[in-house]
């Protein structure tokens, strides 16, 4: 993640004492059942939310409080469990070092500033000491890979750490696989799972999300080796690839679930800075308005000197007369320039979303809105005066607009194509899970549910609210302790159902969430 903003207005002692102490306690001897289902040896497949990865790292707390890691304590009250081996970091700093240089950043934790106000900060109160080319002896059950997309789990090679440098290889995989070329799956297969989860797919869309939407969508290209970092991956291409590694893992299982993609626009990284916090005094929203108008007009005129029908001139650029008023108004953002939109920037629009890594102080000085300069000044008071602008003039105008760019937005477009490949991938996934007679977890829905109100427990309610929901961690996208209690009750729902097991589920007001710690520079 890129740097964060300062603007939490949170009380410190509000975060420190939002940790409810419950037991949940299992004293039915007997009364716990694994049903038609195997869980002595459980192998978890996936990405980063099935490792523990949280507050934008992974380290060993986020580990032991994985999805998998908390599953298997609740098997292991039905059945005898063969210990759940975790390719732990060294340490809970978070960063990886790759022949001494270290190439991931430490986690995120939340600090006091020097003015009180908490903010998500880099941790520094420990050097970061797991090398990446110190390899682990597995197997390992939990097989969650940060950064893996649905065909990584398939590429021979992605565990070489010789790879790793030019991007051909996961750091994180090259830890603990068993050889330079073996795969993710064929290691997974290697242990002869009894029972699986995969959750895998996050990745082939949320790349794409998170750069702001500036890799390509890949619709009908089969071919991933021709990929982007930031591309979506083709839906055949990922309904393939998936069909394939579930029926390998289905050929020895008593059974397993297959988990869904939440729509990852619904993250509090992509909801928790308003696309409307453009505030403005009476004042300057009339400057701008007077600002925008001057733009039409100008535009017009010069359309209208270049043969355009008056008509037509005057139609394409009312576009450019925007309106502002005082209190909050939508930011400007920057499109591709095109025959329907010449100048490139338009207001945004209601469901548009601003990324939690853009640059609020910036936002704070005009990114977003318009540099009214002296010289931009000048050109509007000799237009208001009659006079009919120089090329270079009219140019300094429209140069004015500061739109937000690309990279720290998602527009319409790009949410359109986010939403097509996840529901596609969700039908696949779905379809793959009635095909093979696995459990289906329905991960959309579930995070849906934190985003519109929120999930009871005991003590409480759960949200995807940005720090203060107990849900997500500090990077806006992965879950908390808390958030991955909650996701493996929704997990042990459809186990019980699938499996005719009775498996218990955990009291999320026991897992840990977001709090304060000083360890920063």
């Amino acid at each position: 993640m890129k740097q964060y903003f300062k603007y939490l207005a949170i009380l410190a002692l509000g975060i420190v004492s939002c940790e409810p102490e419950f037991d949940n306690p299992v004293n039915e001897a007997g009364a716990y059942s694994n049903g038609e289902a195997d869980f002595s040896r459980y192998v978890a497949l996936g990405n980063s939310l099935t490792a523990g990865y949280a507050d934008n790292a992974l380290y060993i707390t986020g580990q032991e409080n994985s999805y998998p890691n908390i599953l298997v304590q609740q098997f292991e009250k039905t059945q005898d469990v063969e210990e759940f081996a975790i390719p732990y970091m060294n340490d809970n700093a978070g960063g990886l070092l790759l022949g001494g240089t270290q190439i991931t950043s430490n986690r995120l934790v939340l600090a006091v500033d020097a003015s009180d106000n908490p903010s998500p900060q880099v941790y520094t109160g420990m050097q970061a000491t797991t090398e990446v080319g110190n390899i682990l002896q597995g197997p390992f059950n939990n097989m969650g890979i940060p950064g893996a997309k649905s065909y990584h789990l398939v590429a021979p090679g992605y565990g070489n750490v010789q790879g790793v440098a030019v991007g051909t290889a996961n750091p994180y995989f090259v830890r603990f696989a068993s050889s330079p070329e073996t795969t993710v799956l064929a290691d997974a297969l290697a242990q002869n799972p009894t029972f699986f989860s995969l959750w895998i797919g996050n990745n082939d869309v949320l790349g794409y999300a998170t750069s702001g939407g500036t890799g390509e969508f890949q619709l009908n290209n089969l071919d991933p080796s021709t990929y982007g970092e930031n591309d979506i991956t083709d839906p055949n291409a990922f309904a393939g690839v998936y069909a394939q590694m579930v029926q390998a893992l289905s050929a020895s299982a008593s059974g397993g679930v297959l988990i869904n993609i939440p729509d990852v626009a619904a993250v509090p990284f992509f909801n928790t800075i308003p696309n409307n916090r453009l505030e403005l005094d009476a004042e300057t929203a009339a400057n701008l308005t007077g600002y925008f108008q001057a733009v039409s007009q100008v535009f017009a005129g010069g359309l209208i000197q270049q043969g355009v029908p008056a008509e037509q001139a005057q139609a394409l650029a009312s576009q450019y007369a925007i309106t502002f008023s005082e209190g909050p108004n939508r930011f400007l953002i920057d499109v591709e320039p095109s025959d329907s939109n010449p100048l490139g920037f338009r207001q945004m629009t209601p469901d548009e979303k601003l990324l939690l890594t853009i640059d609020r102080a910036a936002l704070a000085q005009g990114y977003g809105a318009v540099s009214l300069s002296p010289q931009v000044m000048q050109i509007l008071g000799a237009l208001q005066q009659g006079q009919t602008p120089t090329q270079e003039e009219a140019n300094a105008l429209f140069g004015a607009v500061n739109g937000i760019d690309d990279a720290d937005a998602l527009d319409e477009a790009e949410l359109a194509n986010v939403r097509q490949a996840t529901a596609a991938y969700n039908d696949a996934i779905e379809a793959t899970a009635v095909a093979n007679n696995l459990g289906y977890v329905d991960a959309r829905e579930l995070l849906n549910q934190l985003a519109e109100g929120g999930i009871a427990f005991d003590a409480g309610i759960i949200t995807s609210e940005f720090v203060t929901g107990g849900a997500f961690s500090l990077d806006g996208i992965h879950l908390t302790p808390r958030g991955n209690a909650v996701m493996a009750n929704e997990i042990i729902e459809v186990i019980n159902t699938t499996y005719n097991a009775q498996v218990p589920k955990v009291n999320p007001g026991t897992y840990g969430t977001v709090t304060l710690s000083n360890e920063v520079e």
